[in-house]
């Protein structure tokens, strides 16, 4: 499966990454890498939970590119 994450760098330099699907699904990292990996086991971690629970899997979001003029 994929899913869509937003990474940002916070102000002490570290990788944040959100899972906008799956709602609590945030880590952090050193390196884009590794907060990449970090992402792919938080996920994996969710999805398994979700399962335990017998929930389902939130759909993908949606992403489109709005382009303003200024």
């Amino acid at each position: 499966m994929k899913f869509r994450v937003l990474i940002d760098q916070d102000e002490d330099g570290f990788f944040v990454a959100h899972v906008p699907s799956l709602p609590g699904c945030v880590t952090q990292g050193s390196t884009r890498p590794e907060v990449v990996a970090n992402a792919q086991e938080a996920i994996a971690a969710y999805l398994e939970s979700l399962n335990e629970r017998g929930e389902a899997i939130p759909p993908s979001t949606e992403e489109e590119l709005v382009e303003v003029a200024i």
